[in-house]
């Protein structure tokens, strides 16, 4: 069986989600790899220029040189057009000839010899020098070209690197969104299983893949819960039936012959079988659940409440107004309040002081339950209210029970402790003001009654 509530209650938060992670990780897979391949190819490719570069500039100075020492080449070629400076010295390092952008004279000192990337006129140059018989021929071109390749390849790998990761982000977070989403339709239909009823099976995907795989042991497991469930409930059943019959003969007789004879040891065992019987009857609605139960609407005097809970738990001070009327099912509602009021005696010892008060306004009903032990223990929380968790020595089944049927009334059961120390405990239920529908569906319940 499943709740009625609406697909996709519970969103994951986006720093939680699977396919986040995974889009996450693979776009720093892929800024590593870009990264790394990118400035290895850029190295490559730099290096492979500035060997280019680097022949070029030989080659120019080879043809300047192979000219100087063949004057019959050079009546017949031309020299190659160049943007960079050539100047040819002598063997003492003079200037005997120089391009005219140098700026130098013949005869003065070279004032860039040695240097392989002067700076010529605020422009950076690479040079080289090549013997020519008794001369040196110097050539020098400028490296504009390298510098931009440089920038540009700069540029284009800085913008690998901030537009492949994230369009890998977006591209990854929708396919994951597509490979992930029978799984997430699983995970919004898990939520809305109610574990109290009769469990429900996961849709499977068509294509059989992990998610499918997840999916299928899902549903194994769910179908060996749902008998080990229904193996639980049978055997609780039937031990609470053996035991129901017997009790309440025993309750019975004890309580007749503590009548009788006044003994206060008979009395005592008397509370105790009733203390079983109410055990039991806790047990018997562990094992039918909730959707077993069904409530019996009656409209009584709120006194009539009052005198049964006197009788079952005797030493409870009543407070609040009890002259009203109340729109409940007497049993169930005298079950729910004996629980807490069973639970309160018990923490508060036989000195203590367990009060009940009854308030009542326009909308609600609210019995409040204090007594004057220790309080709840702080980490227990709201798990007090779980089947077989206590805080006072009980079974704890009551305050699982008590909940259960102030659910069923349309209320609600909240646990704390008290201002001036001590437990206390709120039902509260839905006011017995009546409409005219209402008040018709009331009459027809007390006519069949």
């Amino acid at each position: 069986m499943i709740r009625s509530a609406p697909l996709h209650t519970a969103r994951v938060a986006w720093r939680h989600s699977l396919r986040f992670r995974l889009a996450l990780t693979y776009t720093l897979v892929a800024l590593l790899l870009i990264g790394m391949i990118g400035a290895g190819v850029m190295t490559l490719l730099l290096r492979s220029m500035d060997r280019q570069f680097q022949a070029r500039l030989g080659d120019r100075a080879e043809a300047v040189a192979e000219r100087l020492t063949t004057p019959q080449l050079g009546l017949r070629q031309k020299s190659p057009p160049t943007s960079g400076y050539t100047a040819i010295l002598d063997e003492q390092g003079r200037v005997v000839t120089a391009a005219a952008g140098l700026g130098l004279e013949n005869g003065e000192p070279f004032p860039y010899s040695g240097q392989t990337q002067p700076e010529v006129r605020g422009t950076p140059m690479r040079a080289v020098t090549r013997a020519a018989g008794t001369f040196t021929v110097w050539v020098a071109l400028p490296t504009d070209d390298l510098v931009v390749a440089r920038q540009s390849a700069t540029r284009a790998l800085l913008f690998a690197l901030l537009l492949t990761p994230a369009l890998m982000l977006v591209i990854g977070w929708w396919v994951g969104r597509k490979a992930l989403a029978n799984l997430e339709e699983a995970a919004d239909l898990a939520d809305r299983i109610d574990p109290t009823r009769s469990l429900a099976t996961l849709p499977l995907p068509v294509q059989e893949d992990e998610v499918h795989r997840l999916l299928a042991a899902l549903n194994r497991l769910l179908v060996r819960i749902e008998a080990v469930q229904s193996r639980e409930k049978q055997l609780l059943g039937q031990i609470v039936h053996e035991l129901g019959a017997p009790l309440t003969v025993l309750k019975a007789s004890l309580t007749r012959a503590g009548d009788r004879t006044g003994d206060a040891e008979v009395l005592r065992a008397a509370l105790v079988a009733d203390e079983l019987t109410f055990t039991t009857q806790d047990l018997m609605q562990l094992a039918r659940g909730q959707l077993e139960m069904r409530l019996a609407w009656h409209f009584i005097p709120a006194t009539t409440l009052r005198s049964r809970l006197d009788r079952l738990v005797p030493g409870t001070t009543f407070a609040g107004h009890w002259d009203g009327m109340l729109l409940c099912d007497p049993d169930r509602l005298t079950q729910a309040l004996r629980n807490l009021l069973a639970n309160a005696r018990r923490a508060a010892g036989p000195e203590g002081n367990v009060t009940l008060t009854l308030e009542e306004s326009a909308e609600h009903i609210t019995f409040r339950v204090r007594d004057t032990g220790p309080g709840l223990p702080p980490e227990l929380g709201d798990q007090i209210f779980e089947p077989f968790v206590s805080g006072s020595g009980s079974s704890g089944l009551g305050l699982s029970v008590s909940r259960q049927i102030a659910t069923m009334h349309g209320g609600t059961l909240t646990a704390g402790n008290a201002p001036g120390g001590g437990a206390q405990f709120c039902l509260t239920i839905p006011g017995a003001a009546l409409g005219e529908e209402d008040e018709e569906a009331e009459e027809t319940v007390s006519a069949s009654a």
